[in-house]
């Protein structure tokens, strides 16, 4: 049973109030890099007369222009996607936005928009719609790539150019289009509030672009365009805690992961098992005395960094040569990024300063690889299992770096009954050990076929470090009673 689904990364739509301007004289700035226009209103007459030059810009025929470049791009993404977390799979509807970037039907969105989709439909400005194909996509970025299904003897379609986001400053004046609340499309219009937002837990290869211009649930993964008419980002989050505030990932970014998931159907990260740490750590009240490196927080297990030496507190000023420096947590999304860039299973020179002794490492990043785990459903026991994975969770990474945990639990069901939790990591079912999904399918499976004769199964599972046993009762059949 289908059921509709916003998106998780952005909350309830708010208005952007435009105020009543007194007669006399606006001044719009930011409408390039730079530029300014300026409208004179005549008290008189009541209507505006248009000096020459740049002073005789009318705003509204800007945006009127830059819109018309991009939003028969625009294009609504309807997605069904299977998902395990009600301890069950359920499909779900859910919408999002993206935005055509060649003539063959390319659309740029985010990956939370196609995440886990089974499938993926696309409405297009003029009516037309195309069924789509996963190209690939990149939940460190949030970006995802899809191929519209269009005919072969279909002409070009309309598509958007990308700008450079590396160029703005705060104040341009952009606009958000996408699809909000699922209403095919809409455009708004703001400001860029900041050019290199650091959001904790969300940047960890690339800042963001803050807006003011209304961002929806339904507006990720379209484009945030500016005054030429031209992508300087990809909406992606928006809250109304604290004000207005729009999150869009930057034009630079799109580009170079767009690349990778247009070769590979992936972003090629690699892995050094770095915590790293700014100079000047405001949140913590820790400062270092340096002006350049970045300092590590730790390592983690397992990692290239921890058998190639590297130690809290060390501080690295250079990477294969090039200088890196994070004297704030803006910073770190960048020296992120070039380690994460580096060639896989092959050593990397860090230099770093350890005390006062200047030294030379040698680390060998490898494949940073899923960044999430396999589910699988298991009815009748009410439950999902999925993979441990170090990056989704580390918590229970270091408890078992390899195994699988309960993912979800179903309410009324025999595993809520039994006294099973999400989060419990399986070790044996009955006297079987339990590393993988396909022990788990095939202990299932078993235990279906004589469900007849025999309806109890034991669960051993380690839960904040204790093991548990605990037997499943799965005689009734919650779906027919």
């Amino acid at each position: 049973m289908m059921r509709q689904s916003w998106l998780k990364a952005t909350v309830p739509v708010w208005r952007l109030n435009v105020p009543r301007l007194p007669v006399g004289v606006l001044v719009l700035v930011g409408l390039t890099a730079g530029s300014a226009a300026v409208l004179r209103a005549d008290p008189g007459s009541g209507r505006g007369e248009q000096p020459s030059g740049i002073e005789g810009l009318d705003f509204r025929a800007v945006v009127r222009d830059a819109k018309s470049k991009v939003f028969p791009a625009v294009v609504y993404i309807k997605c069904i996607r299977d998902t395990h977390e009600q301890g069950k799979k359920v499909s779900e509807e859910v919408g999002g936005s993206g935005v055509m970037t060649t003539p063959g039907g390319e659309v740029v969105t985010n990956w939370h928009v196609i995440d886990k989709a089974v499938e993926v439909r696309c409405l297009l400005m003029d009516g037309r719609a195309f069924d789509a194909r996963v190209l690939g996509s990149d939940k460190d970025t949030d970006l995802g790539l899809l191929q519209l299904q269009v005919p072969p003897d279909s002409a070009p379609l309309p598509c958007a150019v990308f700008g450079d986001s590396k160029i703005l400053t705060e104040g341009d004046f952009v606009m958000a289009m996408g699809a909000p609340w699922g209403m095919s499309r809409s455009v708004s219009i703001g400001i860029v509030s900041c050019t290199r937002r650091f959001l904790p837990e969300s940047s960890e290869y690339s800042l963001w672009l803050q807006t003011d211009a209304s961002i929806s649930p339904g507006n990720s993964g379209g484009p945030l365009v500016n005054t030429a008419g031209e992508v300087i980002g990809i909406n992606a989050r928006a809250t109304t805690h604290g004000g207005d505030l729009g999150f869009a990932i930057p034009a630079e970014t799109v580009q170079r992961i767009v690349t990778q998931l247009r070769a590979s159907g992936h972003a090629d990260w690699s892995w050094t098992g770095l915590q790293l740490q700014p100079l000047r750590d405001f949140d913590r009240n820790i400062y270092f005395d340096a002006e350049d490196g970045v300092v590590v927080a730790g390592t983690d297990p397992e990692s290239p960094a921890r058998r190639a030496g590297i130690q809290p507190k060390d501080r690295i000023i250079a990477v294969n040569g090039h200088p890196v420096t994070a004297r704030v947590h803006e910073d770190l999304p960048a020296v992120r990024c070039r380690l994460g860039l580096l060639p896989k299973g092959e050593p990397a020179r860090l230099e770093l300063v350890r005390g006062e002794t200047l030294h030379t490492l040698e680390l060998t990043p490898l494949e940073k690889g899923k960044v999430e785990g396999d589910e699988l459903d298991c009815p009748r026991w009410d439950l999902t299992v999925k993979t441990i994975n170090k990056f989704d969770n580390p918590d229970l990474h270091f408890q078992r770096p390899q195994g699988v945990f309960i993912y979800g639990i179903k309410y009324p069901g025999n595993a809520a009954s039994a006294g099973l939790r999400r989060g419990d990591i399986v070790l044996k079912i009955d006297d079987t050990e339990v590393a993988t999904l396909d022990q788990v399918r095939e202990a299932h499976a078993a235990a279906l076929a004589n469900v007849a004769t025999r309806h109890r199964v034991l669960f051993t599972v380690l839960r904040s470090g204790l093991e548990r046993q605990i037997v499943l009762d799965f005689a009734r059949d919650y779906e027919k009673h």
